[in-house]
């Protein structure tokens, strides 16, 4: 599994049209579990650590912002990390959250240059 997504559940049933397997997350305590299942290997039936799951090949974890949110400094200190997977946020099904700079947002910020 190259990719995992977190999220809606109708994004999630978007990104298994196209071949993505996800777990849809509506609250923060779901976004959290399905979060350290894909990145630590986290069983929660189980209260461990199964032995070889954080192997599970996600290269590149794809979070609605608002599940981005529920994660918080947990999320930071993964990408802080280096380790795989990736996190990419998306907007969710209602759109982008109020407050966030978008990726041009951010280029135009660091370039110093608009066009």
């Amino acid at each position: 599994m190259d990719y995992y997504f977190i999220g809606d559940a109708e994004l999630v049933t978007a990104f298994r049209f196209i071949g993505i397997d996800g777990t849809a997350a509506s609250n923060a305590a779901g976004a959290r579990a399905a979060f350290l299942r894909i990145t630590r290997g986290w069983d929660e039936t189980a209260g461990m650590v199964l032995p070889g799951a954080s192997a599970n090949g996600c290269r590149v974890l794809i979070l609605t912002e608002e599940a981005a949110d529920w994660l918080g400094e947990e999320l930071t200190q993964w990408q802080l990390s280096g380790e795989y997977p990736l996190v990419v946020e998306i907007p969710g099904i209602q759109g982008r959250q109020g407050g966030r700079k978008t990726l041009v947002d951010s280029i135009r910020e660091a370039v110093g240059v608009h066009v």
